[in-house]
């Protein structure tokens, strides 16, 4: 397994992720191994989750060293138990011990985002609501952040400001109002992107619904006014649900007829799922007699 099929930015960033953490060199390492000494090691799961990202790491090793061969154990998006292997390294001992906390770092991350999606998906389960992320992502990591999800189960909102207009409080307080807002988006975007506005009130929704506009989104509604809301919609826009979703909230939020439910906490709160890098001691006393 590498990376060959990450997109350029994502190589670069874990490239910048490689400099910031081994800098000038990895001191530790290359005074505890000879330069030519070969291990291999286990990625291992600790707790039970979504495994994510092992691509990533792999391209983290290969990054410090082309030489280091990972193989991956389990698929992307596959639930695994606590003591899962998830893949074998083998390599230069060196690059693999200065390239393995980036690579967990990744990892862990990804697959905790994958976890927690799924869970959200699992809860929705017999619905027709999809489970979205947001931008509440990681400086410098949305990429990630938004394939994890993907491999949870999710599915992406809008990358970034500039695939989708998504018109929120803000923007209709300094526009002028929903309509006013509305018509100049479509006046100035020469790419005609699809437009959602959010709205916190019924009497919003109707104002917004004689526009012909993309998706509404609900923001902050009880689950009385979204079942109000999907009555009123009558299926003519889709609806999205979005505002201090939880795990403990979101089934009975899709049980209202939304179409979509945002949900930031998937990416913004990450935990990390458990991961860690075995090296078997006799491994390691093997490759400095090898040497």
């Amino acid at each position: 397994m590498d990376g060959r099929n990450l997109p350029d930015e994502a190589v670069e960033s874990i490239r910048k992720a490689l400099e910031e953490d081994i800098g000038d060199g990895d001191i530790t390492t290359d005074s505890s191994l000879p330069p030519d000494a070969w291990i291999e090691v286990t990625l291992v799961a600790k707790a039970a989750g979504v495994v994510a990202g092992l691509d990533v790491a792999a391209q983290a090793f290969a990054l410090v060293d082309g030489r280091v061969a990972v193989e991956a154990l389990v698929e992307e998006g596959q639930k695994v138990a606590a003591g899962a292997l998830l893949a074998l390294i083998q390599g230069p001992g060196r690059a693999i011990l200065s390239a393995e906390r980036v690579a967990l770092n990744f990892v862990q991350r990804m697959s905790g985002i994958a976890t927690a999606t799924r869970a959200y998906v699992e809860a929705v389960r017999g619905t027709k609501a999809v489970i979205l992320d947001t931008r509440k992502t990681a400086p410098g990591l949305r990429y990630f952040d938004k394939r994890a999800v993907r491999a949870g189960g999710g599915q992406n909102h809008r990358f970034g400001l500039f695939d989708m207009a998504l018109i929120k409080d803000n923007h209709i307080a300094a526009g002028g109002g929903i309509t006013k807002t509305v018509e100049a988006v479509r006046r100035q975007d020469w790419r005609n992107r699809p437009i959602e506005v959010e709205v916190k009130t019924l009497k919003e929704l109707e104002e917004v619904l004689s526009l012909g506009v993309d998706r509404v989104l609900l923001d902050n509604m009880t689950a009385g006014q979204m079942r109000e809301a999907v009555g009123l919609a009558a299926g003519r826009v889709p609806l999205e649900a979005s505002g201090n979703v939880s795990l403990e909230t979101v089934r009975a939020i899709a049980e209202t007829g939304v179409d979509f439910i945002s949900c930031g906490s998937l990416t913004h709160s990450v935990k990390a799922l458990d991961i860690t890098l075995l090296v078997d001691p006799d491994d390691f006393r093997n490759a400095r007699a090898r040497a």
